[in-house]
């Protein structure tokens, strides 16, 4: 048999970290084209010992679901073009596309639907990890999405844009990894405590989650770096998400390119990443990747696109409407 293939995008915040599943709050999201593979090749078992935990537990989660599934997962192949524990969501879209490229193999003939997959894979991440959903609808659905929190389940899509053809993205991989489990659990406790840091960091990245959409929906590229400055403001000011590091390599992208960063994810650490005109990226990449070679050469710039996702079926969004993939 032909092996079955799945290919998810990654994503990047550009405002509103947390804001997902502390609920009354907005934040958007941009999937990107740095893809991660998940091969299967039906029939051939994987070895003893060769799945990982992943692997197994969402194979264990959809045999509980599934009727007739075989005890042990088939062979799978992996890859991944993100940089992992950086804040782009390598590890949901790992996991999205093992549950596609498993029940695609398990259901030959037959395809569990977009809305089942993403609804499967954030109870199975939030089982683990207590956190949001906009990852899992990000990577599912593609695009930019402008996304209302909620405290519990995904939140709802408020509105849906395809991000300009004449823009790139510049991912800035600080080589630190995240903690995002830590984080996650300073954050319930401050938000079960009152605390009201967090109440002025949400409104801060709520307004400043307003004010990239609409720069996205002007093409606006000048607005949308201020606003993401600011939406990393809020981050680094309210809630003490960014590093020194992470601070000098801003500096630098500014000095020596011109570009604004912002971090996505929440952890202290993983990646940056700013917009430009794709008629300028190479230029802004060798400029940039030329500054950090002297002063930070543990950093990495990749430059990438935007990417459409992997939905099939019409998107809803709140009030009811459709919108097309």
């Amino acid at each position: 048999m032909y092996p079955i293939r799945a290919v998810v995008p990654c994503r990047a915040c550009l405002s509103g970290e947390d804001l997902d599943w502390l609920g009354g709050g907005r934040s958007v999201s941009l999937a990107l084209g740095l893809m991660t593979t998940v091969e299967v090749r039906p029939g051939a078992a994987s070895d003893d010992g060769a799945e990982d935990g992943w692997q197994r537990e969402v194979w264990a989660f959809l045999r509980a679901r599934l009727a007739g599934l075989a005890p042990r997962p088939p062979a799978v192949t992996v890859r991944s073009q993100a940089p992992s524990a950086s804040g782009l969501s390598s590890s949901t879209a790992r996991i999205v596309a093992l549950f596609r490229a498993f029940a695609d193999a398990a259901l030959p003939g037959r395809r569990l639907s977009d809305a089942t997959i993403t609804q499967w894979a954030y109870e199975f991440e939030f089982a683990v990890f207590n956190g949001g959903g906009m990852d899992h609808l990000a990577v599912v659905e593609g695009g930019a999405l402008l996304l209302d929190g909620r405290e519990r389940g995904l939140p709802a899509v408020r509105d849906r844009l395809e991000f300009p053809e004449g823009w790139r993205v510049v991912v800035v991989d600080s080589g630190t990894r995240k903690d995002t489990g830590h984080h996650i659990r300073d954050v319930r406790a401050q938000l079960a405590s009152g605390d009201p840091a967090l109440a002025s960091y949400r409104s801060a990245a709520d307004e400043a989650s307003g004010r990239v959409w609409e720069a996205l929906r002007g093409r606006d590229l000048a607005a949308l770096g201020a606003a993401m400055s600011d939406a990393h403001a809020a981050m680094r000011d309210h809630q003490g998400m960014s590093t020194p590091l992470l601070e000098e390599l801003r500096a630098v992208a500014l000095r020596s390119a011109g570009l604004p960063l912002k971090l996505s994810g929440a952890g202290g650490g993983g990646a940056l990443v700013g917009v430009c005109p794709a008629d300028e990226v190479a230029g802004t990449v060798e400029r940039l990747a030329r500054a950090l070679g002297v002063s930070h050469p543990g950093a990495r710039v990749v430059p990438t696109a935007a990417a459409p996702g992997t939905r099939r079926e019409p998107v809803p969004v709140a009030g009811g409407q459709m919108k097309g993939s």
